[in-house]
């Protein structure tokens, strides 16, 4: 009975696991005003549980997130980044 359980539950998650999607944002970081600020930036939202990849681009004030839908969501982004003194807003977003 333990291993029907435990095979039960090991399939749960890999089936719950492949409904997550990656989702990509782009961010307004108008605060940046130096080239070391990217990388408190991008610092600040890699420490996001969820987050799979930043580029903070300095000339364009733009931080691009891949993010787990399943794990982390753009309100808790733009936190992140307001949190680290780079108040953030969302300019584009892939639709789900």
């Amino acid at each position: 009975m333990k291993k029907v359980v435990i095979s039960g539950l090991l399939l749960s998650s890999v089936i719950s696991a492949s409904w997550a999607e990656s989702r990509t944002v782009t961010l307004s970081v108008p605060g940046m005003n130096c080239r070391l600020c990217p990388v408190t930036v991008r610092k600040a939202l890699e420490k996001v549980d969820g987050v799979e990849q930043t580029q903070v681009n300095y000339d364009s004030r733009t931080a691009t997130v891949i993010y787990d839908d399943k794990k982390v969501d753009v309100v808790k982004l733009t936190r992140a980044t307001k949190d680290a003194g780079y108040p953030s807003e969302v300019i584009a977003k892939d639709n789900p």
